[in-house]
């Protein structure tokens, strides 16, 4: 059953939600909780509200100061809850809720609530509670694990894929992930391609030596000759078979590996069309090719700029390339991220991308909504609300810029490097209001943390070298 979304929130469950996000806006953590608790009790499918829950949890536990005498009480609710799953797995997900309120990250909870999740019939519950594991430890491998078995029963084998890839990386010599990684992207590609009736990968080929052939090409980085040889072969065999999409895929791999982008993204959407766009990896691999080669020919434009004189007489020609090549690149992302918004509309992680790519592009307003939106991810809610600032500078809406940074910084505990950037964009939003103190108390708040972050220490120092010269 799909979890929930606000749209389908009741018009008093809405108006709660509202005050939720209103009162963390206000930093009244504690009463956003209880109005989040409210809302879950009466719709527990609210994904995204139990996920802003565990973001707040998470904040108030970071800035409140432990008690000396503070005894957990986590394991008992997790036993009763456990007692409860089979009978009434509704109510021990709502016990376990109340555990979690102090000690969001406790491991055994999060561990049964994803159980009692899956007893009711939640699985994207499921996924958040070990998510929110990983998201204290991303290095945690058994969460790992645990989290790529459910993604197997729920058939998303890309995100599968995606964790044992973690896995393999934190542990190259994990076998069982090496192999189920290769399972679930075999499966992947299966299922894209409407084969899930095959016995095997190779059934799907009609000459079984042609399917031995591309499996052992996978497993070769060619070179010079050899690769142009595996090209040949291979478009024969496409010519005599221009309807197999795995040959097809081949020439793109083969021609990517030639870096002939032109013809790899040619192959790619080629194959993609042959599913009729059930595939969408491969449409995904032409968009990558695509903005790959126009960050090369970018690259080149830029080195060429740097080192010539603005005087040479193909300074002008080359300036205009790298702004057409930029516009172009941007063109290919936003079309990307509004392609993916289209298809899950209600997935505030795909509008914080979509957002984000349309700042990039300098194209503000457009960005102003879908950051907007953003905010109610707890995940995307700092990047966004930062992004929402700039925004806000770029269009001479200063104390709008200054609110949403004050805002979001303080929601940010420790200067990490999204703080840092966050004060930093404060700094100069104030340094154009004309507040030189506010924005030299931004960028000494950065010079204690970090003495080499962008120019904040040629803004510091020469604060000081003023007053001495002053005096």
């Amino acid at each position: 059953m799909p979890a929930k979304t606000e749209k389908e929130l009741t018009e008093a469950q809405r108006n709660l939600w509202l005050k939720a996000v209103t009162a963390i806006e206000l930093r009244n953590l504690g009463y956003a909780i209880s109005l989040l608790q409210e809302i879950l009790k009466q719709e527990p499918q609210f994904l995204t509200g139990r996920q802003l829950l565990r973001r707040t949890e998470v904040t108030r536990s970071k800035s409140a100061k432990k008690s000396f005498f503070y005894i957990s009480t986590a394991s008992i609710t997790v036993m009763k809850a456990q007692r409860q799953i089979k009978n009434d797995p509704k109510h021990a997900v709502e016990m376990l809720e109340k555990a979690l309120e102090k000690e969001p990250y406790n491991r055994q909870a999060n561990l049964v609530l994803k159980e009692a999740a899956l007893a009711a019939g939640w699985p994207e519950i499921g996924v958040f509670a070990l998510r929110t594991l990983l998201e204290e430890n991303p290095r945690d491998v058994k969460v790992l694990h645990e989290l790529g078995r459910l993604y197997r029963q729920l058939g998303d084998h890309d995100q599968e894929v995606e964790i044992y890839n973690q896995i393999t990386a934190i542990n190259p010599l994990d076998a069982q992930a090496l192999r189920l990684g290769k399972d679930a992207s075999a499966h992947g590609s299966m299922k894209r391609g409407g084969w899930t009736q095959a016995e095997s990968y190779r059934d799907l080929i009609k000459d079984k030596e042609i399917a031995i052939s591309l499996e052992q090409q996978s497993r070769m980085r060619l070179t010079g000759e050899s690769l142009d040889r595996q090209i040949a072969e291979t478009y024969a065999l496409h010519q005599a078979e221009p309807a197999n999409i795995d040959l097809a895929r081949r020439l793109g791999a083969l021609n990517e590996q030639k870096e002939d982008f032109e013809a790899a993204i040619g192959w790619y959407e080629y194959a993609a069309n042959l599913t009729k766009g059930a595939d969408a990896g491969l449409v995904r691999k032409a968009s990558d090719l695509k903005i790959k080669s126009l960050e090369r020919e970018i690259a080149a434009h830029e080195e060429f700029l740097s080192s010539h004189d603005p005087a040479n007489e193909l300074y002008g020609k080359r300036s205009e390339q790298l702004k057409t090549a930029k516009s172009k690149r941007a063109e290919i992302v936003i079309a990307d991220a509004l392609e993916r918004v289209a298809r899950n509309p209600t997935d505030l992680q795909l509008r914080f991308e979509l957002g984000e790519n349309l700042f990039n592009a300098g194209r503000f307003r457009e960005a102003l909504p879908e950051l907007q939106r953003a905010r109610q991810n707890p995940h995307a809610r700092p990047k966004a609300m930062n992004l929402l600032g700039c925004c806000y500078n770029e269009l001479e809406m200063l104390d709008l810029a200054v609110k949403q940074l004050e805002d979001v910084s303080k929601e940010i505990l420790s200067m990490d490097a999204t703080k840092k950037e966050i004060v930093y964009n404060l700094g100069l939003v104030y340094e154009r209001m004309g507040e030189q103190e506010k924005s030299l108390a931004c960028m000494k708040q950065i010079y204690e943390v970090d003495y080499g972050y962008k120019d904040v220490a040629r803004r510091v120092e020469s604060s000081y070298a003023r007053n001495i010269s002053g005096v």
